[in-house]
């Protein structure tokens, strides 16, 4: 817990200088892992320089790319969704028990605008609340050609995790 709340205030406070990246990095479909592995690889990314395009549901951790990233680093096509949800972690028994501490610094990595859209949708909760369309392309950039495709190359987001279903969405979650 200590190390993903230090992960989490690295990724605010940091600075990181940002190249022209060789590659863009597509995200689909991710419905989110644990926050520790999405930070470390987003802040891999960020100090890359590496465009983040989301073209698809990008839920849970994955919505952590929009807080890691400059602004000008990541960009979202109209079929783009955000999926927000309060922090949890699995217990013992196979259940959820929500995370005060986690919840608290994913909106402290969330920039002001994000952070206001959340608070006017009832804030981080267990049930999931979508950003999409014009709410979202007034927060992150819409992608057009120069931001997306100058880099060559596209890939698509693989975050390695021990145990990446654990901390997944339930399917009644996803409705």
């Amino acid at each position: 817990m200590r190390r993903t709340l230090f992960l989490l205030t690295c990724a605010v406070a940091m600075v990181l200088s940002t190249s022209f990246a060789s590659a863009t990095m597509l995200i689909t479909a991710d419905r989110g892992g644990r926050i520790i592995d999405y930070v470390d690889r987003f802040l891999q990314v960020r100090a890359s320089g590496e465009q983040v395009v989301i073209d698809g549901p990008c839920l849970s951790a994955c919505t952590l790319v929009v807080g890691v990233l400059p602004r000008g680093q990541v960009c979202a096509t109209p079929k783009a969704v955000l999926g927000f949800h309060a922090a949890w972690r699995p217990t013992e028994d196979g259940g959820k028990v929500g995370s005060y501490a986690a919840t608290r610094a994913m909106m402290d990595v969330y920039p002001p605008d994000l952070r206001s859209w959340i608070g006017r949708h009832g804030g981080l909760t267990p049930r999931l609340i979508m950003l999409r369309g014009r709410e979202l392309a007034s927060i992150v950039p819409l992608c057009g050609s120069t931001t997306t495709l100058a880099a060559g190359a596209t890939r698509a987001l693989r975050v390695p995790g021990p145990d990446t279903a654990r901390a997944r969405f339930d399917s009644q979650q996803m409705r």
